[in-house]
This record gives structure tokens, sequence and C-alpha cells, in this order.
């Protein structure tokens, strides 16, 4: 705790600094509720691409046996660019998916298997969900980091600086008025002395 000054400025000070808090908390409790409601919009975002992830794959599951026969799948579909874009929310800078660039051939329909199509496009739509889950996990991180800074704020802000303020007025407001009727009894003192003085006289 910072040692306080039991002067008249000091008191004026740590008014201000509480109304100061007072009027930061509620802007803090309002970011941080509108943090946990973006969290929780996109882990049910994250659990949904999994999920679909997940049903791809159990779908796949029948077509193992035709992935076993070799075939250069690189050759025909890469993903070439992840276009980007910035959002921000709640103040905080969050990667926002505009597009997936594909590079495409299309095989040769004589030489290869007649699955080879479906497998090329299962596997954009698996690349595609990997790609916005990778996406959907780094807003998390960052809306998460930004959670936890603002959380501590908060914390910072209604268990310590509004009580401490609070304190520190009312120990210099005690202070203050002992100083006050100390002086106007040395003053009722000083002028019953002069009084005294003045009937001897």
């Amino acid at each position: 705790m910072a040692k306080i000054k039991y002067i008249k400025n000091e008191l004026k000070f740590q008014r201000d600094s509480l109304g100061r808090f007072e009027r930061y908390l509620p802007t803090l409790l309002l970011k941080k509720q509108q943090l946990q409601m973006e969290v929780r919009q996109v882990e049910a975002r994250l659990e949904e691409k999994v999920n679909e992830e997940r049903r791809l794959l159990e779908e796949l599951a029948d077509w193992r046996r035709l992935f076993a026969e070799p075939f250069d799948f690189a050759a025909h579909l890469r993903l070439r660019e992840v276009r980007q874009t910035t959002g921000n929310i709640a103040g905080v800078n969050i990667p926002l998916l505009e597009e997936l660039v594909f590079e495409k051939t299309t095989p040769d329909l004589l030489t290869t298997p007649p699955w080879v199509d479906d497998g090329l496009s299962v596997l954009e739509q698996l690349l595609s969900l990997r790609v916005e889950q990778d996406i959907l996990r780094e807003q998390m991180r960052l809306l998460g980091d930004e959670l936890r800074v603002t959380s501590q704020r908060v914390n910072l802000f209604e268990k310590v600086k509004i009580p401490e303020a609070r304190n520190n007025i009312r120990v210099i407001r005690i202070f203050l008025g002992d100083q006050q009727t100390a002086a106007v009894a040395r003053s009722k003192i000083a002028k019953n002395k002069t009084l005294a003085k003045v009937m001897t006289a």
C-alpha cells in the first residue's frame, strides 16, 4: 500500500482516483462480458468444425481401401494461399478467414481410378476444415489472452484500487477531522487564556 499524506490535496487526489476507478470499472466489466461471450461463440464454432471433420473422416472409412492404392494427390490439389482479413472484437484484432485458394489440376480420366475426383473433393474439404480450425484456435488464443488481462484489471479495481482509495479517504478525513477538532480546542484554550489575562489586568 502506497504511503499517503494526511493533507487536503491528498484527500482530493484520493477522491479523484476513486471517481476514475468507479467510472472505468463498468467499462471493464462490459468488456469482460463481451469477451466471455465471444470466446464461447468461437469455442462453439470450433467444436462445430471439429465435428464436421470427424463426420467427414467417418464417411471416408469406407474409402480407406481405395486410398491404399498409390496416387499422388499433391500433384492435383495444393493449398496455394490462405487469404485472411482482420476483425476487431472488444479492442482485440483477430484473424478472419476470407478465402482459401486451391491450385487444382484435373487428373487424366483414362489413367486414374474413378474415385479420384471424389477423393480430391473430400481432401479439399478436409484441408479447408483444418485451416478454419487453426484460425478459430488463434482467435480463441487472442481473445483468451485479452480476457485474462481484462479479468485481472477488473479484480485489481474491485478488490484493490477502489477499497484502497475508500480506505485512504476515510483515514485522511478522520485525521483532518481530528486536526480540526484539536485546532478548535487550542483556539478556545488560547481565547480563554487571553480573556483570563484581560480580566486579571
